[in-house]
């Protein structure tokens, strides 16, 4: 899975020439300043704004992971793991950016009058109705991760923390946490986006500029921490796993299912966007994994092997792991609020997550079920909030990666077989823009 997952990355980067590099910054500004001409294009079919739709899908995808998953990558396969997922988040833009430009080009309008697309969309429209097993597949399999990874994995990390750091027990997390679910996603895409546009940069800002300063506070260990991580990522004989296998696998599997490249969920959040031009919104949906990766997780990641450093500059492998190492190396290297930055972070991230994959959980269910289905979907996904805080989810979390694995398999599947699609959009869009038919 993992082979395939990074393959396709590496595939499509050949075939677009290295979009993600030379068109990053192009794809920075569309996200956060779009031209004055492009959003005057009131015409442009979609729900919600190019940010809204980045933010959506940020909020599904800054997570645990970030914290928890991370911690797991450092301790189980190394420092050397940091750099492995940054490999992944390179060759993951351009799985995200393919993406986001069929996820556009194939969606359809439903009876609401609203944009419904996504793998299954692209899958069935894109390849033609004799694969549209294989869309039913992808849509079961999101429908059943939704409820794992989307919401009472979610809900159970923050259940904990606050029972840790505030003594609360979690039925009365839980309770919270379900009623402030249920007033925003039973308002829709456009209710989650409003919810997603606030909290996402807020919490993010918050997280970084946390991370930056524990960073600048304890610099001296910084180069140390940043060699450790390189030459771990390629010794032979790897500090924590043992062998540079593990050191690949854990910062891949960390980095890909951070950052979702590749599993067909973003794109479910992109296919809402109002824009002019598929290839528009897939440079906005492609700035998701940076951020995420090279940017949120780079953070935790960093500090966690500069707070792991031994007196001669060693790796000393810890005892603790997951969001609980985090939290105590954060609180080390800045007492007193380095504990209160993870703990607030992890709470604000796993519940904007439950909110994004609660829309990408309906529409893979409503493209199964019916648009009748919506209603009782929504209720379902709301009372899973309210079990996760208080039931033992080991099997959930097994569950949740799972069909995450298998969700990713119709999508890239149909990324391989559509790549043609993708760059000859890519062609149209470029043509277009130097034509002056489409705003730069």
């Amino acid at each position: 899975m993992l082979v395939l997952l990074v393959g396709t990355g590496i595939l499509l980067t050949v075939t677009l020439k290295g979009l993600q590099f030379t068109m990053l910054g192009y794809a920075l500004k569309q996200a956060f300043v779009p031209s004055k001409k492009h959003e005057d294009g009131e015409d442009h079919e979609g729900d919600i704004s190019h940010f809204a739709a980045l933010m959506t899908a940020l909020s599904a995808t800054i997570g645990t992971g970030n914290i928890a998953g991370v911690a797991t990558a450092v301790v189980t396969g190394g420092p050397g793991a940091v750099f492995w997922m940054w490999m992944t988040a390179v060759f993951g833009m351009a799985t995200k950016y393919g993406e986001g430009v069929l996820a556009v080009k194939y969606r359809v309008t439903n009876s609401k009058g609203e944009m419904s697309g996504g793998p299954m969309y692209y899958i069935e429209n894109g390849l033609g109705k004799n694969w549209k097993w294989m869309a039913l597949a992808f849509a079961l399999f999101g429908t059943f991760a939704s409820f794992g990874i989307g919401s009472s994995v979610q809900s159970n990390s923050v259940a904990q923390a606050v029972q840790t750091s505030f003594g609360v027990e979690p039925v009365y997390t839980g309770i919270t946490l379900t009623v402030l679910t249920a007033i925003v996603v039973l308002g829709g895409i456009k209710g989650i986006a409003k919810a997603a546009s606030f909290i996402v940069p807020a919490m993010a800002v918050f997280y970084v500029v946390g991370g930056i300063s524990i960073i600048v506070i304890n610099s001296d260990a910084l180069v140390p921490a940043v060699k450790l991580i390189f030459s771990d990522a390629f010794s032979a004989q790897a500090v924590a796993g043992g062998a540079i296998g593990t050191v690949i696998r854990y910062g891949v599997a960390r980095g890909v299912f951070s950052n979702e490249a590749g599993m067909g969920s973003a794109p479910i959040a992109a296919a809402a966007a109002k824009t002019d031009h598929p290839v528009r919104q897939a440079l906005v949906s492609m700035t998701g994994t940076f951020l995420d990766t090279i940017v949120v997780c780079s953070i935790t990641g960093i500090i966690l092997v500069m707070g792991l450093l031994g007196a001669g500059g060693e790796f000393v492998k810890p005892e603790l792991s997951g969001a609980a190492l985090t939290t105590v190396t954060f609180q080390k290297m800045l007492p007193g609020i380095g504990g209160w930055i993870v703990t607030i972070g992890l709470i604000f991230f796993a519940y904007s997550t439950i909110l994004g994959w609660c829309y990408y959980g309906e529409k893979c269910a409503v493209y199964v079920f019916g648009e009748k289905f919506a209603g009782l979907y929504r209720v379902g996904y709301v009372s899973s909030v309210m079990l996760g805080t208080v039931l033992s989810l080991d099997l959930v979390w097994l569950a949740s990666d799972t069909f995450n694995g298998l969700m990713a398999l119709p999508n890239l599947i149909a990324l391989l077989l559509m790549i043609k699609v993708i760059v000859n959009e890519t062609r149209d869009f470029k043509q277009k823009v130097k034509d002056g038919a489409l705003p730069h």
